[in-house]
């Protein structure tokens, strides 16, 4: 069982990264939500798109893994704080693994409603588990043997990283300009 302080940890995170996903959403239009600075480089709705397929899966391999048995002999390869610490910052670009790259799966405009129900299915998880996340391991391609409680602390300083890497893209120079509420596009 996860004690009361990881608990409020995680969700404190899980709702810190939250607020701070909706804050940079907010206002922007299709073409700001699809803009990317050159070749290659994932637009906002793209981070975005990538949080949700990566929570929504992670969340599943958790509850999945819950069904079997738990390892008493595992440990992890990172401590909390490094784990959280080397997810949240961009030193070194990571390549998704395939199945997690967007696809623009969704419309630009219901990016917003996609990140809010994975975060809610996420957070109910979170709260709501009486397992002993700390006995099940999944290994994570960079970081190592994850227990699942890492899992939990992964899904919110994911989102913190992409929240920068979108925050890159909108302060790029030829990001698109807002455009008043029912003002045309100019013609070019």
């Amino acid at each position: 069982m996860i004690t009361p302080a990881e608990r409020e940890f995680v969700l404190g995170l899980l709702d810190e990264s939250e607020r701070h996903v909706l804050a940079m959403l907010k206002g922007l239009s299709p073409d700001q939500l699809l803009y990317r600075t050159q070749a290659g480089c994932w637009s906002v709705a793209e981070n975005v798109e990538h949080l949700v397929v990566v929570e929504r899966r992670l969340v599943g391999a958790i509850e999945k893994l819950l069904q079997g048995s738990p390892d008493l002999e595992k440990q992890c390869s990172l401590t909390d704080e490094d784990l959280v610490r080397r997810v949240s910052t961009v030193v070194t670009p990571a390549r998704a693994p395939e199945h997690a790259l967007p696809t623009l799966r969704w419309p630009a405009e219901s990016l917003t409603h996609e990140f809010e129900s994975a975060r809610s299915r996420t957070r109910e998880f979170a709260t709501t588990t009486s397992a002993d996340l700390r006995r099940y391991f999944l290994r994570h391609f960079l970081f190592g043997e994850l227990d699942g409680y890492q899992w939990l602390l992964l899904v919110g300083a994911h989102s913190k990283r992409h929240c920068a890497q979108a925050e890159r893209v909108k302060a790029s120079q030829e990001f698109p300009a807002a455009h008043a509420i029912g003002q045309k596009e100019p013609a070019r």
